[in-house]
């Protein structure tokens, strides 16, 4: 059975908690995401491929499909 690849993530901002639902790219990992609230500019965190992996609800895209990723 194939699992459906979810291209939305809610990024949480650790600085100030904002939240926002971002399209995932597919074809490259986003290494930085500045928050629209505070300006503070997140960056992955040890271990992790991308911000989505870090502050998001859903992983990217690759690791959704247990690939690496970047």
């Amino acid at each position: 059975m194939v699992t459906a690849i979810i291209l939305q993530s809610e990024i949480t901002c650790p600085s100030c908690g904002h939240q926002k639902i971002e399209a995932m790219p597919t074809n490259a990992c986003q290494f930085f995401y500045e928050c629209e609230q505070c300006k503070t500019v997140l960056k992955p965190k040890d271990g992790d491929c991308c911000v989505y992996c870090s502050y998001g609800d859903m992983p990217c895209p690759p690791i959704q499909q247990n690939q690496t990723c970047c």
